[in-house]
């Protein structure tokens, strides 16, 4: 008899199949003596859509909500339908006796595996393999410790609840928005708060009003001191900023105190998702879903990492033992960083990273022993890897020690104060590098005593003015979204891409701005819903389902209430809307007004009618070639003589095909097909449900 083991992708399949010693390759499997390897395609099952319980549901009328199924059904997912199929034969071998399950370790990995079983209803033991890395040993580690598939099947149960709820929520409050006002209105429980927090931001920009204000600097002797006041050092009266400044210069300035304080800092944490995608935002400029992927790929191509969708920044006390095995991994790229962590025979300074207690389902994210060769990795890739290595490496040097001083002058009745920094032991920033205030002049302040007086010798004033809050970057958006325990960190990058497909935001400059279609969407959706604390309370009744500690029937029941109730709202509401992108332009079909929208291949005109298709391209469209000058993408066009491309800044012209004079208008189709590819998706997340519906009543 053998063994099934069903991965999430073909590239981990192949991996496992390969340490397995499976070595018959098939179309959909991979099977040798004890074990058939198969895989999904990501999701291959999926809630089913209104119109599969009722097909009135495949117009939308306001009047048919809320859509709440008795019973959530499902579907097998049509663009993957073949690999299902091959699933189920391989489930229904008469030789399989059991199934491992070896897709990803989380929530989500869960679901794609238990949706899979239940959808062609076997009944065979079910075991789970449970591994943070991808490297040989980790999953010849795992197999040799397999998990009853009883152990995860809260986890299981919280995943079809957080499918459900928003599937319910997010489709029943898109569909009546989108109904109601007569545009594509996307809604969810956990993108409807994110967009909540950047709106109230907005707000707090538009009501600033900056204020003039003075600063103060003066010259104490051989030192610079500023004027300060209970701790404020600006001055909001220009009167007061002159007054001040004209009685300090030639008087004696009287040393009062000299405070000087010892610190440490404590070597930090290893990442976890969340703070890994804040620092590659705020180096590098990554998004967050960029940072996932290229870190995706470190874990499964490369396997130079652990497991990427964690929310933990601590190592269990069994891992210690590998401590050794990663430096190694990690010497032949970072050699001189490495030497004094091995010189101490790979001890671990920072020994709190050590606590099994504040680990859940996944460690943080590490280095593995994988062996490093650097010239495998693309920039993007070693970038990111060298945060993940430099901030491993940091537990293995001492505390960064310091001391600071503070000098404070008494002159003529005001108060100036001097501060520096002092390096007493750079410690693990000789890792991560130094803060810029390492870099500032030093005063020497520690070689001032109490009492000492100084002439001042000059004072100058600096006339600034308070600046507004800044919008929010991603890095600032995920903290906020991990405050209030929006969403996971597997699908908080998701989200705000999400909010930026449906235009309800826009990157700009690395700031994420509330569109137009934004600020009014917020007005419109239910208060209930904009409260990133529903949302968190929500969220962490979900992971206590997952721990065994909740019930996911009540859950259920509370969020078919909470559907119904905010349909209602909307259905009763008086507000109104008005479409942001209409133009002055009529649709030529039937006459409605046209709306403008932005896209990846250029502007298009959209008809404003929910009953009408009419879009036509405003701008050329552009194609995937790139000019051989500039290297921006060219716009392709249809002429006489068939496909060609232009780069219209540098005026080059390239045919389809050079060595053709023409083409037929099949190969015409394909190379549009080619050059502007459609991106397609599909899953289960309430995006891919909600996706195509939306893009068709645009």
């Amino acid at each position: 008899m053998k063994s099934l083991v069903l991965a999430e992708k073909p590239s981990v399949a192949r991996d496992l199949a390969r340490v397995l010693g499976c070595n018959q390759k098939h179309k959909s499997y991979i099977e040798g003596n004890q074990y058939v390897v198969t895989w999904a395609l990501g999701h291959l099952i999926e809630l089913k859509m209104p119109e599969h319980y009722d097909k009135r549901y495949q117009t939308w009328n306001l009047e048919d909500l809320p859509i709440i199924p008795d019973h959530m059904g499902l579907k097998v997912i049509k663009q993957t339908s073949h690999q299902y199929k091959a699933v189920e034969q391989l489930l229904n071998r008469n030789d399989i006796n059991e199934v491992i399950i070896a897709t990803d370790a989380g929530r989500e990995g869960e679901l794609v595996a238990r949706w899979i079983l239940e959808k062609s209803k076997s009944r065979k033991p079910i075991k789970r393999l449970w591994i943070s890395s991808q490297t040989d040993k980790a999953i010849r580690d795992g197999f040799k410790q397999l998990k009853p598939g009883k152990q995860y099947e809260a986890l299981y149960h919280s995943a079809v609840c957080r499918a459900e709820a928003d599937w319910l929520i997010g489709l029943n409050v898109s569909r009546a928005l989108t109904t109601k006002y007569k545009d594509p209105l996307s809604a969810g429980r956990v993108q409807t708060p994110t967009l909540a927090m950047m709106i109230e931001r907005e707000n707090e920009i538009n009501k600033f009003v900056p204020k003039e204000y003075w600063t103060l600097q003066a010259s104490v002797g051989p030192l610079t001191a500023e004027w300060e006041h209970n701790g404020e050092k600006r001055i909001f009266s220009k009167e007061k900023a002159e007054e001040i400044q004209a009685k300090i210069p030639a008087q004696k300035a009287i040393l009062k105190s000299v405070d000087r304080k010892k610190k440490t800092d404590q070597q930090p944490m290893p990442y976890d998702l969340t703070e890994l995608q804040r620092d590659a935002n705020k180096r590098f400029g990554f998004s967050a879903k960029k940072t996932l992927n290229v870190l995706q790929g470190l874990y499964e191509q490369h396997k130079l990492v652990t497991y990427p969708r964690t929310d933990s920044r601590y190592l269990t006390t069994d891992m210690e033992a590998t401590m050794a095995d990663r430096l190694q991994g990690i010497a032949s790229g970072y050699k001189d960083e490495v030497r004094p962590a091995l010189n101490q025979k790979g001890k671990v300074l920072a020994r709190r990273v050590f606590n099994n207690e504040k680990v859940t389902d996944h460690h943080a994210i590490i280095p593995t022993e994988e062996r490093l060769h650097l010239g495998d990795l693309s920039p993007d890739e070693r970038r990111l890897y060298d945060l993940v290595v430099r901030r491993f490496l940091a537990l293995f040097y001492p505390a960064y020690e310091y001391e600071t001083i503070h000098a404070i002058f008494e002159v003529n009745g005001e108060t100036l104060s001097a501060r520096e920094t002092n390096i007493l032991d750079l410690g693990y920033k000789k890792v991560l590098g130094k803060d810029d205030d390492d870099s500032k002049a030093k005063q020497n302040l520690g070689q001032l005593s109490k009492g000492q007086a100084y002439n001042v010798s000059s004072a100058s004033t600096t006339k600034k003015l308070t600046e507004p809050p800044l919008r929010f970057s991603e890095a600032d958006i995920l903290a906020k979204m991990e405050k209030y325990g929006l969403g996971t960190p597997a699908t908080r990058a998701e989200i705000i891409e999400r909010l930026i497909t449906s235009e309800a935001v826009e990157r700009q400059n690395g700031r994420l701005f509330p569109t137009k279609k934004g600020k009014q969407l917020i007005d419109l959706v239910n208060d209930e819903l904009t409260s990133p604390e529903l949302t968190a309370k929500w969220e962490k009744e979900l992971e206590q389902i997952a721990r065994g500690n909740g019930n996911p029937k009540v859950f259920k029941e509370k969020i078919r209430k909470q559907t119904a109730q905010l349909v209602s709202e909307i259905k009763a509401s008086d507000k109104s809307y008005r479409a942001h992108n209409l133009t002055g332009s009529k649709c030529p079909e039937c006459g409605s007004f046209l709306k403008e929208r932005k896209t990846k291949e250029g502007r298009i005109l959209v008809c404003s009618s929910m009953d009408c298709g009419f879009r036509k391209h405003k701008d050329p469209k552009l194609s995937q070639r790139r000019c051989p000058q500039c290297h921006k993408r060219m716009e392709i066009h249809n002429g006489k003589a068939g496909v060609y491309f232009q780069c219209r800044p540098c005026n080059i012209v390239e045919k389809a095909d050079e060595k053709k004079k023409a083409v037929s208008k099949r190969e015409e189709r394909k190379l549009a097909q080619k050059y502007s590819p459609e991106e397609s998706a599909f899953g289960t997340s309430l995006g891919d449900l909600l996706k195509a519906a939306l893009e068709d009543k645009k």
